[in-house]
């Protein structure tokens, strides 16, 4: 078996598919699709996401320095290739894709009812890297929905189904192969 060598290229295969949501100053709310995003630390809890400054919610971020994470579903499929090719400068995307606004408790942005789990996010850092900048945010507040909770209180993500971006595709998740630290946990 031969490697190809291709030019550089992002693959960091699969990622997570989020729809990000977003309020301006003047109270308009919009909901865009992210595959760059990521955590960045666990204490203080911080994640990222990488947009391009021509993409509507761009200019909300900025302005108010919040956003809120929202995790995709197959279920959700749709709704998350949707909000990544239409922009909000021409229509509502809740409205069209019949999403529900839920308010956060922690930042001045809608939440996605929708999606099994929000993550309220503040902007600590802009960095400008080319042709996307990223945000680095920390998290105020996780939202699980109760409907994936199994009977010892942990979030169920089989149940979930969370949606995955790979290479310009979208993928389901596969199946439960191992906690953490398994491969050396004594029998």
């Amino acid at each position: 078996m031969a490697k190809l060598e291709w030019r550089p290229g992002n693959m960091l295969y699969p990622i997570p598919a989020v729809m990000v949501t977003t309020r301006n100053k003047a109270g308009k709310d919009n909901v865009f699709t992210v595959a760059w995003t990521g955590i960045v630390c666990s204490d203080p809890v911080m994640v990222s996401i990488s947009v391009r400054p021509s993409r509507f919610s761009y200019e909300s971020i900025e302005e108010t320095g919040e956003f809120v994470i929202n995790l995709t579903t197959e279920e959700l499929a749709l709704a998350t290739d949707y909000c990544g090719v239409r922009s909000g400068r021409d229509e509502d995307k809740f409205m069209k894709m019949n999403l529900t606004k839920e308010e956060a408790t922690h930042v001045n942005v809608p939440m996605i009812k929708e999606s099994p789990v929000n993550i309220e996010c503040k902007v600590v850092e802009k960095r400008e890297l080319g042709v996307h900048h990223m945000f680095l945010a920390e998290v105020v507040a996780v939202h699980a929905d109760d409907q994936y909770m199994d009977d010892k209180e942990k979030f169920d993500l089989a149940a979930a189904k969370p949606l995955v971006y790979c290479h310009g595709e979208y993928y389901g998740m596969g199946k439960y192969l191992g906690k953490f630290g398994y491969s050396v946990k004594k029998k």
